[in-house]
């Protein structure tokens, strides 16, 4: 049985890697900040009692700015994977705690390569890389297009993806980077545009709430569903060697498309609800965004199957249901043509909304 470490697990991609790995039988291991509340929302429906036989699911506390807990852990449970997810990966923040989103998306690489490094174990590394490390730099970006990072969570992800770079040139590491572009589903977190243009239709759609404020609809993007993501970053590492690879479909949108698509799909004008605000502009913009993603598909056979306006539809969908709603459906549809048991409606989201609701994880003494 392999054992994995995913760093930000409860978070988005996190939380679906966690999923994927388990259905391939994968002994999963979390890291989870300590916090008077719990935020471990996304992964109540799969949280596993650690003291029962069968468990194969286990957190621990841990920070992004100490390597002392990387370092106990793996000593004590010789991980085969390592998937470092966690950062402040919120871009618009970036700019207002630069010192901490160098700190933790930076550094952080740096103190968990460090520690498997110390560790003298031939632990596999991926490191969650972005496509916002390319910024200005023309249109399609693949894996020799030069950086120009437009924000301090681009520029951190720059450093750590040098230093994956170096770990493995310097050491022999078996130590990767997933590009990834922008990728979406209805676990996002709920300040990103994508999510609050979905949640804004179904709180619209339901009467409770007025207008949706929004700031560049004009910067395009490359949207993808991220649970097929995941299933990328699963098969880098276990391509023959240690690459970096682009992820995304290819296609680029604009927000303002993201929004028209939204509201479209429950017969309602968006120009009636949206108006733009100025404080939610980035104090230096990207304008596009758009994976070419040809080594992907050549040399690990991931080619993305949900298009845009599916995805607009699931995360749709989902915030229907979420606030008590009767979905349209087409999301749970889309889901029942593309995906395998893994990830189905009743399992990956319905079933994720009502355990988040009954807060499955209500004991600290389960976790380290």
């Amino acid at each position: 049985m392999k054992r994995a470490l995913i760093t930000g697990i409860t978070g988005q991609d996190g939380s679906y890697l966690a999923e994927l790995l388990l259905n391939k039988g994968y002994e999963v291991h979390g890291i989870i900040r300590r916090a008077s509340t719990f935020n471990t929302e996304r992964i109540d429906h799969i949280y596993q009692d650690p003291h029962e036989p069968a468990a194969k699911l286990f957190l621990h506390y841990g920070d992004l700015s100490s390597s002392e807990q990387f370092t106990r852990l793996l000593y004590s449970y010789q991980f085969d994977e390592v998937y470092h997810l966690a950062a402040q990966s919120h871009v618009k923040v970036s700019f207002d705690v630069p010192e901490y989103t160098g700190d933790t998306t930076g550094l952080g690489t740096t103190r968990l390569l460090e520690a498997i490094h110390r560790s003298g174990r031939n632990t596999k590394f991926y490191q969650a890389s972005s496509s916002e490390m390319f910024g200005m730099a023309p249109a399609p970006q693949n894996e020799a297009t030069m950086f120009h990072p437009r924000s301090p969570y681009g520029a951190a992800k720059v450093y750590s993806y040098w230093m994956t770079v170096v770990s493995r040139d310097a050491y022999g590491m078996f130590a990767t980077n997933g590009i990834l572009f922008n990728h979406e589903s209805p676990r996002r977190g709920e300040t990103f545009v994508t999510r609050k243009i979905t949640r804004a239709v179904a709180s619209i759609k339901a009467g409770k709430q007025e207008k949706l404020f929004l700031g560049n609809l004009a910067a395009e993007r490359d949207w993808g569903y991220a649970p097929e993501y995941v299933e990328g970053m699963w098969r880098i590492m276990q391509h023959d060697e240690p690459l970096d690879f682009v992820l995304g479909t290819g296609e680029k949108h604009t927000v303002e498309d993201f929004v028209s698509e939204a509201f479209g799909y429950v017969d309602l004008d968006w120009r009636e609800y949206v108006e733009k605000d100025p404080r939610y502009f980035r104090p230096a913009e990207v304008d596009c965004l758009q994976a070419d993603s040809s080594r992907a598909r050549k040399l690990l056979g991931w080619e993305p199957k949900i298009k845009f306006s599916q995805l607009v539809r699931i995360m749709v969908d989902a915030d229907m249901e979420a606030m008590g709603m009767v979905p349209l459906g087409e999301g749970s549809s889309i889901l029942s043509r593309e995906f395998g048991s893994w990830h189905q409606w009743s399992s990956s989201v319905s079933r994720m909304l009502s355990a988040s609701a009954g807060g499955a994880i209500d004991n600290c003494s389960h976790r380290d």
